[in-house]
This record gives structure tokens, C-alpha cells and sequence, in this order.
């Protein structure tokens, strides 16, 4: 998300969620290879172990490559996001974000305007485009987490009793900046 110009850094809790996660699932993968094969034979304690060594190096490894490769990433055209506007909105707040379009979780970016929420997909999936709604047109927000592990989506129900799911970094640094915009 950024604020103005000013990029907001993804804080440690994240960094530390995100380590763990990443161990779970290896080590669950390597639980189940080792149960259904015959040819793997790990005790339960060294797949702890490979797990923790993934969940970290991945925490390493990740952030170093996405330095060496993100500005080339950022560069391309479908990371240039830019919504349609009305003639006297003006962007806020934007950042990265995923909106579920049924069971699709679209990428693209969430901006806060004088005006509107507005999310704007890139190029690379398959539902495309842009949705728009009134702050006025907002009945409530509510919290969620992803696999009841990590807080990062945010349910806005609309007025006509629609729901919006989105994933977002700093979920409540997102919620706070909705709650200043509407009157619920």
C-alpha cells in the first residue's frame, strides 16, 4: 500500500506468519509423501526440521529474489494499474490486492479515493476490469482470515447486500482507512 508516494513495508509479524506457513505446508506435503510411499523414510523429527529449514530459507530466499527481480517485474505493463476516475476524484490510498469474482481470486490493485473504493484487475486473469462502489453504499466491514491462520481479507457489504472479499497486506492499516471514509 501506498500512502501518497511513500511505499508502507510489510511489518515482521507478517514475515514471521509467512515463515511458519510455509513450514506447515512442507512439512504436511512431506507427512503425507512419506505415508503414501514406499520409497521415502523420514522419522517425523526430521521432517520438523526440513520444514523449519524451508519456512525460513523461503523467507530469505523470496525477499532477496523479488529485490533482484521486482523492479523488472514492476516495470511491466500489468503491474502499471491505473483505474478509471471521475472527473474530480483523486487517488488516496492504493495498493496490491485480491478480489474473489466467485471462486477466482483476481490480482490487480485497491485504491481509495475522495469518492469510491475502486479495484482495478491487471491483465493476467481471467475475470477483468474494474469495480467501483460509493463509500455511501457501504452496510458494513467485517475481518476474515485466510485458512483461520492469517488476517489479511476484508468483507464489505454493500447496501443491495453484496459482498466483497479482499486480500490485502496490512489488513487493519486498510480497515482503518475504510472506517475514516464511511458512516456505518
Amino acid at each position: 500500500m501506498e500512502i501518497g508516494n511513500k511505499p508502507l513495508k510489510m511489518g515482521w509479524k507478517y514475515g514471521i506468519g509467512f515463515a511458519l506457513f510455509s513450514a506447515i505446508i512442507y512439512t504436511l506435503l512431506l507427512l503425507f509423501f512419506n505415508s503414501v510411499s514406499n520409497n521415502i523414510d523420514y522419522s517425523v523429527s526430521e521432517m520438523l526440521i526440513q520444514g523449519a529449514i524451508f519456512g525460513l530459507l523461503f523467507v530469505i530466499i523470496f525477499p532477496l529474489v523479488m529485490k533482484l527481480f521486482g523492479k523488472k517485474l514492476s516495470n511491466s505493463d500489468t503491474l502499471k494499474i491505473i483505474p478509471v476516475l471521475e472527473s474530480d476524484e483523486e487517488i488516496e490510498i492504493h495498493g496490491p490486492a485480491n478480489m474473489f469474482r466467485g471462486i477466482e481470486g483476481v490480482g490487480g490493485k485497491l485504491f481509495l479515493t475522495n469518492k469510491n473504493i475502486i479495484f482495478k484487475s491487471h491483465k493476467i486473469n481471467i475475470q477483468t476490469g474494474q469495480t467501483a462502489f460509493d463509500y455511501n453504499d457501504i452496510k458494513g466491514i467485517e475481518t476474515l482470515k485466510t485458512l483461520n491462520l492469517i488476517n489479511n481479507r476484508l468483507r464489505i457489504t454493500t447496501v443491495d447486500d453484496n459482498s466483497h472479499v479482499f486480500v490485502v497486506n496490512e489488513r487493519d492499516l486498510w480497515l482503518k482507512h475504510l472506517q475514516e471514509r464511511i458512516e456505518l
